[in-house]
């Protein structure tokens, strides 16, 4: 394990980024608000991570309160990852942070990976004035699913929704970035034609409603 690394400054700010600072820590944050993953599974769904590093980061994590690592029971028996209530009140960080850095993605580069799932923060900002509720997301990247208003568990999940979910959104990518910038409401989205709701759960009526 590493030894802890510090701005040695009696600032929040700066304890926070003792914690949290380093370079990929608020990635694979971002990752296990999915919920448990495995260590093939976060390496996969962040390019650009060599092992040894990543390997690292999720020990830091576990030092300092923000992860744990605990083994399934069978048939699976493989050990995953998962935040901490402290780590997952990062939520909040994380959006934040994402809103400051939307306009960065004004145009995307030829070198840029992406994955559907990336968009479940950035959409749950958008969604989250509509109530509680399951709402699964159509991408051509693939599909996933948020869970507006979970006090615990995952925030958002891969796939589609377990069960009839309370609305399914069909958009692209173009349209997401726009939301997430700010240069879009979601309302005006639907009633534009960009996003196509299907559905008949409250969710879902309240974004057809004209």
């Amino acid at each position: 394990m590493s030894p802890r690394r510090s701005y040695d400054q009696y600032c929040s700010a700066a304890r926070a980024l003792d914690a949290v600072g380093d370079r990929w820590t608020l990635l694979i944050v971002r990752e296990l608000l999915a919920g448990p993953r495995r260590y093939t599974d976060l390496h996969a769904d962040l390019p650009g991570v060599s092992t040894d590093v990543l390997a690292s980061r999720l020990k830091d994590m576990e030092r300092d309160g923000l992860a744990t690592r605990r083994r399934m029971p069978p048939p699976g028996a493989v050990y995953v990852y998962e935040l901490t209530g402290r780590g997952r009140e990062l939520l909040p960080v994380l959006q934040a942070l994402g809103e400051w850095g939307a306009p960065l993605l004004a145009e995307r580069r030829p070198t840029d990976a992406v994955r559907a799932h990336w968009f479940a923060l950035p959409l749950l900002r958008s969604l989250a004035e509509l109530g509680d509720g399951i709402v699964q997301v159509r991408l051509d990247e693939g599909e996933f699913h948020v869970r507006l208003g979970a006090a615990d568990g995952p925030v958002y999940e891969e796939g589609p929704a377990p069960g009839e979910p309370d609305a399914c959104l069909t958009l692209d990518t173009e349209t997401c970035t726009a939301l997430g910038r700010g240069d879009l409401t979601l309302l005006d989205a639907v009633r534009g034609g960009r996003i196509a709701v299907t559905g008949e759960g409250p969710l879902a009526k309240a974004l057809r409603e004209p």
